[in-house]
Parts: structure tokens; C-alpha cells; sequence
């Protein structure tokens, strides 16, 4: 089954649960749209309502579909077209209600889903589409001067308003959308030569980076704006877990530890590789193909570019293979230390509302594959390790302390001949009194609030330094982790071993602590799912802290915590079951 054909038969699957969730209510506000199967609401959203009318919308008109032209549908997303108008506010934006209110970005995902499902029934000479169109096409043009006053959170909002302004040149004309759009590009590309977004999202950023940068590059005639979707592109082959699952362990979004495949870069990817007849690019969108569940929120729709362009059906390009054993170390000669440096200087004072500033951006990552065991060293995340044997997840490793409090992230990663070394220093300090001459006049008054003191000109005393190191080995049959700190007062510390919800440990001395945790105080213990197992020695139990303030362990996995105090010198040896042959005992 080519690619073409799974988006066709898995999106005819979706036809009917779009149609279990219209609101046919009469009387109802949400009249015609799709209620969210978490919350019950209809939401004229990319996500939500818009996601329903792609699916339908491409049905309708595709020959190969069973619900090609079918006049019922037809009626369905006409409703579903006024809803989204309905909704609308008068300043040409969107609300979905659980997060944005009156939001650019939010109404500029839904423009370049509409734009496209537009062009699309545009194409479709049928009577039976005419209110639809012309309901997307009044929804487009309200939203244009939103999109030419509007903001954003996010650094890849920036390239979802330029691919939208773009779409909405291309419909009305309006040169003044292309003057919106070259201002957000040209605040510059932020991305690192290896690929890497400031998001550090490969399970959903990245491929909305990718895409939307695409979208402005042909609409715009830019095209070096492909050769950031081409890095990424790249970079994403290492990303992935034997079983197609990308890394999501070390995002700075809400895909942090979440699971999902590539099935969000399927249309960049196809794109990509038709335009360069790249047979790498299309040996993604294979594996894209391959992890198909769903073709997508409107905006990154996997059918609609396959029915916009044709040709993309037929491949004339052979998919390439994608790297299955690798070490590679992602960002590492970027010199992220340089950029830091200068944040100062920025002006901003290490503040931004509504969002994050990203300081993790272009931090060292390193991944290694073998076989089925997969391996991430991380920086800059709860995190620093994380396994895959199989069937047998070793989701992360922590550690935390008393000192700031919370989970130590890790900073530096040097690559070693046998493994790695990464380095995690923090410090923490006191502030002294504000100068009597630089006060400010509440200071003297009947009441002096803290807020209005100038804390940044204290004088910072007792500034505190707190340095942990781990060396991550590899050895004949798996790892060596050695967690290390030399602080000589006595602080609370615990080492967390974050292993998958399926599967069961076994042995070791364990003791309860908090839901979803155990203390692993002795032994070995085995984590077992199926025939694989990852076998792990070194507990200990020098406290009985079930938790550090500041570190919140994931509620539906299955995590031991070994209590240290500093300082510490503590050795882990990591044992995983044969592969391709007979297997060893777990314990």
C-alpha cells in the first residue's frame, strides 16, 4: 500500500467519529461544530472543529475516498463551515477557551488548514460545496487584519503568521500581508546547524517549524527558507527509536516525555523529497507512512498536499534507508556558551510573559542505536539518560536535590573513547541590603511593599556552588553510570530510575515511598517487560525523604529512588538481556 493510499482509507476511518461528534442541536451555540472529546465543546480551532472539516472536506472530493461526494457529508460540513464563521470575533480571531483568548496565533494555525481545504473545494466543481466555500473564504478574509496586527508566544508562532499572511496574500492580494510576514522573518532563523529548533520539540514543533517555513518559502519565493526544513529533516533520522517512536525526553514543550512518531513530518518530508528527489527525505515520509493513525490537525494535514499535488502519489524518487546503528552527539559544535553570553545584553533581564525564553536551545544531545536498544544522554532536562531494550524502557534517570530544590540539569556533555561526561553546576546565593541611596520613596512611607523594592541592585553574599557529575560508560553487556559529588555539607539527594508503566520490576530491597515510586534501597533489581529485561545494581537508602521538594516524579510510570547524602560516589551497573539469540535469566 503506498503512502497515498493509507492517507485515503485512514482518513475515510475518521469520517464517521467526526460525525459522532457534530453538535446537530438546533439551539445550541456550538450548532454544526465538533465537540472535543476531552471537555464536550466544539471549538473552531486547527485542532478541534477545523481537524473534522479537512477529514470530510478531503472525502468529499477525492474519487478514491467511499464518501466521494456523498450529499449528506456534504450537508454536515456545511454546518460545520458556518459554525467556525459563527464563532469568529469581530477582530477576525479565534478563542479556543482552554488556553488563548482572542489569539493571532491560534486563528493563523486555522488560516493555513482553511487556505489549502479552500484551494482544494475550489477545484471541485460541485454545487453541493458552494456555502462551504464561500463560509472558509469570509472566515479567511475577517482573519486577515488580526493576522496583520497580531502577536504571538511562541518562536514557531512566528512562522505559523508568516505561512498564514502568506496563504492570505496569495487569496485577497493585499501586499500588506507580505510586509507582515517579511517582519517576522526577519527577526532571523532559529535553528542550529544540526537542525535543531529552540523548541526542542521533535514530537510536534518541529514539524510545525518545518512545514510552515516550507509553506513561506514557496508562497513567498524564499526559497533558503527550505534549508532549515532540510536540517531538521536530517537531524530527525536520530531521533528515532527502533520501534518509530521519536525522542521526546528532553522537549521544552508539551511533548516532553510524550509518545509520538513521525506521522507529523509526513508532509514536509514528502514535499521535500519531491522537490529535491531526495531519497532520504522520502525514506521519512515512508516511515511517516508507516506510523500513519491519523492524517493530522488541518494545518498539517497528511492528505491534503497528496490531493493539491498529484504527482506526489506516485514517488519518483526510491525512498532511501535511514541510519539503524549510530553514535552521534546533535549540537555539538555549537557554541551555545557564545549566544548565552550575550543574553544580557538584550535587554529583557531574563523575562518574557506568556512564554519561555528557551535557554536550553542548542544544548548537546547525544544519541546511539544498536540493534533494538536505543540510547538518549541528554542536557539541559530533568533527565540526563534514557534507555530502550526492546520492549524494556528505562524512561530517564534523574537526580535531585535539596539545594535549589528540584531535578539537576545537567550542562555540559563531553564525549569520551567509551561513553560520556556530563557536568551539572548550580549556584545559589543570599542578598544583601538595597543601598539607603538607591531606595525608593515607599521605603520611607507608613507601609513599604517588598514588590516595589529594587531587588536587582542587591548585593549578592554567601554564593553558594553545588557541582554533580555523572560518567555514563558503556561495557560488554550495557552500562556503567557513576553519579558523583564531593560537597562536603550534608545535603538531601536522591537518584531516580524512571522505568515504563507496562512491565514489572523484580528483586532488590524496595520499600514504598510515594505513589508510583518505591525506595530501592539494596540489591538488584530487574525491570521486565516480555522476553526483554534491563538489569540495574547499586541501590542504597542513606535518608527516608520520599521526595524532594521541587521534583515531581510521572504518575503512571514506575520509578525506584535510591536516597544519598553528600557527599556521594555512587556506581550503577546497567545489564540488558541478549538480543537476536538465546536470553539470559532475569532476576
Amino acid at each position: 500500500m503506498t503512502i497515498y493510499e493509507k492517507l485515503v482509507a485512514v482518513n475515510d476511518d475518521w469520517v464517521a467519529p467526526g460525525i459522532d461528534h457534530q453538535i446537530m442541536d438546533s439551539g445550541s451555540r456550538f450548532c454544526g461544530g465538533a465537540a472535543d472529546p476531552d471537555n464536550g465543546i466544539a471549538w473552531p480551532t486547527h485542532t478541534g472543529t477545523l481537524t473534522v472539516m479537512a477529514v470530510w472536506g478531503c472525502a468529499l472530493v477525492n474519487e478514491d475516498s467511499r464518501y466521494y461526494r456523498d450529499e449528506d457529508l456534504a450537508a454536515r460540513l456545511e454546518l460545520a463551515s458556518a459554525f467556525i464563521v459563527r464563532l469568529q470575533h469581530a477582530d477576525g480571531t479565534i478563542s479556543p477557551g482552554w488556553t488563548n483568548m482572542h489569539s493571532p496565533p491560534d486563528t493563523a494555525f486555522a488560516v493555513v488548514g482553511l487556505a489549502q481545504l479552500h484551494e482544494l473545494l475550489e477545484r471541485h466543481d460541485w454545487a453541493a460545496l458552494a456555502k462551504t466555500r464561500a463560509n472558509i473564504r469570509r472566515f479567511l478574509e475577517r482573519s486577515a487584519p488580526a493576522l496583520l496586527t497580531g502577536g504571538c508566544h511562541t518562536p514557531n508562532h512566528r512562522w505559523v503568521l508568516a505561512a498564514a499572511l502568506a496563504f492570505l496574500h496569495r487569496l485577497t492580494g493585499d501586499d500588506a500581508l507580505i510586509a507582515r510576514a517579511d517582519a517576522w522573518l526577519a527577526e532571523g532563523i532559529d535553528i542550529t546547524e544540526d537542525g535543531e529548533w529552540t523548541e526542542r520539540s521533535n514530537g510536534i514543533y518541529n514539524g510545525v517549524s518545518d512545514i510552515m517555513l516550507l509553506h513561506a518559502a514557496e508562497l513567498l519565493g524564499r526559497p533558503e527558507l527550505l534549508e532549515p526544513v532540510r536540517r531538521n529533516l536530517r537531524m530527525m533520522a536520530y531521533l528515532v527509536h527502533p520501534d518509530g517512536e521519536v525522542v521526546t525526553d528532553y522537549s521544552g514543550r508539551q511533548d516532553f516525555g510524550q509518545a509520538f512518531d513521525l506521522t507529523g513530518y509526513l508532509p514536509a518530508a514528502s514535499l521535500m523529497a519531491h522537490r529535491d528527489q531526495d531519497p532520504f527525505f522520502a525514506a521519512l515520509a515512508e516511515l511517516g507512512g508507516e506510523s500513519l493513525r491519523h492524517p493530522g490537525a488541518i494545518s498539517n494535514n497528511g492528505l491534503l498536499p497528496y490531493l493539491l499535488h498529484p504527482k506526489l502519489r506516485v514517488s519518483a524518487v526510491k525512498p532511501g534507508s535511514l541510519p539503524e546503528r549510530y553514535k552521534v552527539v546533535i549540537n555539538r559544535g555549537f557554541d551555545r556558551q557564545h549566544y548565552l553570553s550575550r543574553m544580557a545584553s538584550a535587554g529583557h533581564g531574563g523575562r518574557i510573559y506568556h512564554s519561555r525564553l528557551h535557554p536550553d536551545f542548542g544544548a548537546p544531545v547525544a544519541r546511539q542505536r544498536e540493534g533494538g536498544t536505543s540510547v538518549t544522554v541528554m542536557t539541559e532536562t530533568n533527565s540526563f539518560f534514557a534507555l530502550r531494550h526492546g520492549a524494556a524502557k528505562l524512561l530517564g534517570v534523574q537526580v535531585s536535590s535539596s539545594f535549589e530544590p528540584g531535578f539537576i540539569r545537567m550542562n555540559e556533555l563531553e564525549q569520551l573513547d567509551d561513553g560520556y561526561l556530563l557536568t551539572g553546576e548550580e549556584t545559589k546565593g543570599y542578598y544583601g541590603p538595597i543601598a539607603a541611596d538607591r531606595l525608593p520613596e515607599s521605603a520611607s512611607g507608613a507601609v513599604s511593599p517588598w514588590y516595589l523594592l529594587p531587588h536587582q541592585l542587591r548585593e549578592v553574599t554567601h554564593l553558594q556552588h553545588h557541582r554533580v557529575q555523572v560518567e555514563l560508560t558503556e561495557t560488554g553487556e550495557g552500562w556503567r553510570l557513576r553519579v558523583r559529588c564531593d560537597m562536603p555539607d550534608v545535603l538531601l539527594t536522591q537518584i531516580s530510575f524512571v522505568f515504563g508503566k507496562e512491565g514489572t520490576i523484580r528483586g532488590g530491597e524496595r520499600a514504598p515511598a510515594e505513589t508510583g515510586t518505591q525506595f530501592w534501597k539494596d540489591g538488584i533489581v530487574t525491570f521486565v517487560n516480555g522476553e526483554d529485561w534491563i538489569e540495574v545494581n547499586g541501590g542504597a537508602h542513606e535518608h527516608r525523604a520520599k521526595s524532594i521538594r521541587g521534583a515531581a516524579f510521572p504518575s503512571d510510570c514506575q520509578t525506584l529512588v535510591v536516597n544519598v547524602l553528600t557527599p556521594y560516589d555512587r556506581t550503577f551497573d546497567i545489564r540488558l538481556s541478549p538480543q537476536n539469540g538465546t536470553r539470559g535469566n532475569a532476576q
